[in-house]
């Protein structure tokens, strides 16, 4: 009988794009709860080192990174064997890396959906199925990052949308078909980190109006679902959570 415990210490974690952004907080939350991180990062080395420094001095050993581009299939694997080479084990996927910009009617090309899907589909699909026996030896999770918008449209994000509710049916999918040995849930985040590139004032507000609670999120918001996912929810599976201050009951 599998014993639930509110410990991760002894797990192994591997989260894509965990240099930077959400992904390294939920990076810092779980290695907070114990477990061993590997940070995958694609091209922002500076900073996923500098994270996996941070949390091995705060734990020796307990941080290494992982670098790979999520659209080369082929890599999924081998970055999947690097980790369980390195720590013996694997215990917890965390797809969370994503590409997202707009893709309006008649401006997008085949390398915006080749990008879209790969980041948002493609890449937790092959990599989910990489994992699959580690996690299913350790009786593991799986959490997805997947999006309010792939329940209702965002205006111009065309592939963008389908790409992210592609990944909740996934969720789910994977749920059924990774039963009993794997959990696999999502969350989906509303606003809660603008886009890099930045949005106006205006748009800000806009958003920010169709959000009950009045307010932007913080990346510990999502960090601390993915937590309870991965930590205390034994009895969930195939479940997304809105972290979105309740914006996407009040569209």
């Amino acid at each position: 009988m599998h014993i639930p415990t509110h410990t991760l210490e002894g797990q192994w974690v591997l989260i894509t794009g965990a240099g930077k952004r959400i992904g390294a907080c939920i990076a810092r939350t779980l290695h907070a709860a114990g477990a061993g991180v590997a940070v995958h990062y694609r091209g922002s080395a500076d900073a996923a080192n500098e994270l996996a420094a941070e949390l091995n001095a705060d734990r020796a050993g307990s941080a290494l990174t992982v670098q790979g581009d999520l659209l080369d299939v082929a890599r999924l694997a081998q970055m999947v064997d690097h980790v369980v080479e390195q720590t013996g084990r694997l215990d917890v996927l965390v797809n969370n890396a994503s590409s997202f910009y707009p893709t309006p009617l008649g401006e997008i090309t085949p390398e915006h959906w080749e990008d879209l899907m790969g980041t948002n589909l493609k890449a937790p699909l092959f990599l989910s199925q990489a994992a699959a026996p580690q996690l299913q030896a350790n009786q593991g999770t799986i959490v997805n990052i997947v999006d309010i918008h792939s329940q209702r449209p965002l205006r111009h994000h065309t592939v963008y949308g389908p790409a992210k509710a592609a990944l909740a049916m996934l969720t789910r999918t994977l749920a059924r078909d990774l039963a009993p040995d794997v959990r696999v849930n999502g969350v989906s985040p509303g606003a809660i980190l603008w886009p890099e590139d930045g949005v106006s004032d205006s748009y800000q507000e806009s958003v920010l109006k169709q959000v009950p609670l009045r307010r932007a999120g913080e990346p510990q918001d999502i960090a601390d679902c993915v937590l309870y996912l991965v930590r205390d929810a034994h009895y969930v599976t195939g479940q997304i959570i809105a972290v979105d201050g309740g914006r996407s009951i009040g569209w």
